[in-house]
């Protein structure tokens, strides 16, 4: 699915099941919300903290899910073509940064692989 589908597809759910886009404001606390709930798996899985008995089943892809969810939202109520908004994120992050990163030496050495 692509990003366009993607908010075609969400804007077609809110329409037939979801009556009416919550406000702004409300869409921003629930992307807080959901942020928060993909911090508390990644702290579990991936940090120190133990899982609790009642995040046992919860699953990060979920989790970050629904903030694409919200995000898509809060982009289809605000006109925000998500495509093209990526893509000149995209290529910023390409001309900012096209030797930034590669010099790094704090990046330098270990993968994420060998991290895990």
């Amino acid at each position: 699915m692509t990003l366009e589908e993607a908010q075609q597809r969400v804007d077609t759910w809110i329409d037939e099941v979801g009556v009416r886009y919550f406000s702004e404001l409300t869409n921003l606390a629930q992307l807080v919300e959901e942020v928060g709930e993909v911090a508390r798996v990644i702290s579990r899985q991936y940090g120190d903290q133990s899982f609790k008995e009642s995040d046992r089943d919860v699953e990060l892809a979920d989790e970050l899910a629904d903030v694409l969810f919200v995000v898509i939202c809060l982009a289809n109520q605000t006109g925000v073509n998500l495509t093209e908004a990526l893509e000149r994120s995209l290529t910023k992050k390409s001309e900012r940064d096209r030797e930034r990163h590669q010099q790094n030496p704090k990046l330098a050495g270990e993968t994420d692989d060998e991290r895990r």
